[in-house]
């Protein structure tokens, strides 16, 4: 699922577009990007956010509405002023490419959130890979969207950054880990062993957990901390999680990945297979049809028009050694021979687990709501080495939150233009 050039060389010419339709409007304007196009941990689907520089009393929402309707960059319904929201942006579709874009105006913290998330990734280079299969998989269980009850991709990142800051392991940081292994470990983790009650998340200063008392001190406007308490560690008092009322769906599902993952790289595994996924990973992410088809019509598109910055390009490199599961053959089920560039999350089965883990009260669980088309990763070593995370609370087996989130790809249709080529029918946001 990591992007590829085709796909940044797409998005930049929606940006573009925009950025000219802004540029005639107001000549001294500065368009900046923020947000996953910004940092590279963008999905297929993900929107981009733009914001716009300027001197204006007010942001001029409507008169770039108007603007963008007469050049008739963005689909006609699909423009939406929010300007009642905490704050105020301009959402649209672009007309080509039905990329979803966010325009908000004079807004700081969002161009400076994507530096500072940019610092992070160069000091853990396992951060990407990780954040890409978490965004994934909550993407389809519609929980990735803080309007839905999800988290924001900013507090995922967040909580990544302090997982790997505070994990009990020092190796969990160097860049030839076991991917597959921190994953358990992230799903255990907030799935299972952090207090959300008591405790709140800090990343500065090397990063630490501490009590929600303690950050409620320094909050502003009488807020309170939220279930998820993450500290901004770009604007003290504010807490990142606020609006994240379904955090303990979140939750939930990630003790759910957990149980899965822990049984399905168990000894006991190999006498129970799963003949219902072609990988490991394959037992909770998913990739549809759809947008394996939508990515191969976009390097269809602008495989041509591919013309990096190095900045850019170095965002986008993925790895290549890609190490099979244990007892699983690779198979090659996309329908487009540019798939075959995925995200480096080694599988290969565990000998051990933790007491903790009880693979066999989960073997009923281990037959997976979904399939999986694609990303091989392997695991090696105990999924529990030192756990010594300090704000625990005991998290017994739950089952998951129904299959919400499972018809996801099925919310947002695709309509076939005539001026297009193409363009994959009932592709998910």
């Amino acid at each position: 699922m990591s992007p590829r050039p085709e796909e940044a060389a797409m998005r930049r010419e929606v940006v573009k577009r925009i950025e000219t339709v802004i540029k005639d409007l107001w000549p001294t304007a500065d368009v900046q990007i923020f947000g996953s196009f910004s940092t590279g941990l963008y999905l297929p689907t993900s929107d981009i956010d733009l914001v716009v520089f300027g001197k204006w009393e007010r942001p001029p929402l409507q008169l770039l509405e108007q603007a963008l309707r007469k050049h008739n960059v963005a689909e006609p319904y699909s423009i939406k002023v929010l300007d009642k929201a905490t704050v105020p942006i301009i959402k649209l579709t672009d007309q080509e490419t039905e990329v979803k874009v966010d325009i908000s105006f004079n807004v700081e913290t969002g161009v400076k959130a994507a530096r500072f998330i940019k610092e992070y990734m160069k000091k853990y280079s396992l951060l990407p890979y990780l954040i890409l299969v978490l965004k994934q998989f909550l993407l389809q269980r519609d929980l990735n969207e803080v309007f839905t009850g999800g988290i924001s991709s900013y507090s995922l990142i967040l909580m990544a950054i302090s997982f790997l800051q505070l994990h009990p392991r020092i190796d969990a940081r160097r860049a030839d880990e076991n991917l597959g292994m921190l994953l358990i470990e992230f799903f255990e983790l907030y799935g299972r062993n952090f207090n959300y009650l008591k405790t709140g998340i800090r990343i500065k200063n090397g990063g630490a957990y501490i009590a929600k008392e303690e950050i409620m001190k320094v909050m502003t406007n009488g807020y309170r901390p939220s279930m998820l308490c993450i500290e901004d560690p770009l604007l003290p008092g504010n807490d990142v999680g606020r609006s994240s009322y379904g955090a303990m769906q979140v939750k939930q599902v990630f003790d759910y990945a957990y149980i899965v993952l822990s049984h399905a790289v168990s000894p006991l595994a190999r006498s129970y297979p799963n003949r219902d996924s072609e990988s490991t990973l394959g037992r909770i992410i998913k990739v549809t049809q759809e947008v394996i088809d939508y990515r191969a019509w976009i390097k269809k598109k602008w495989g041509s028009k591919i013309n990096l910055s190095p900045e850019l390009d170095n965002r986008l490199k993925v790895r290549d050694q890609i190490a099979p599961c244990n007892g699983e053959q690779q198979q090659n089920r996309d329908s487009e021979p540019s798939y075959n560039q995925r995200l480096a999350l080694s599988l290969a089965s565990t000998q051990q687990l933790s007491s903790g883990s009880s693979a066999s009260s989960v073997s009923s669980l281990s037959g997976s709501d979904i399939q999986h088309s694609g990303m091989k990763f392997s695991m090696k070593g105990t999924h529990n080495q030192g756990n010594s995370y300090s704000p625990v609370s005991s998290g017994g087996m739950r089952q998951p939150v129904g299959n919400r989130g499972h018809h996801q790809y099925n919310r947002n249709i695709w309509r076939r233009k005539k001026h297009r080529d193409s363009l994959p029918i009932s592709l998910s946001r």
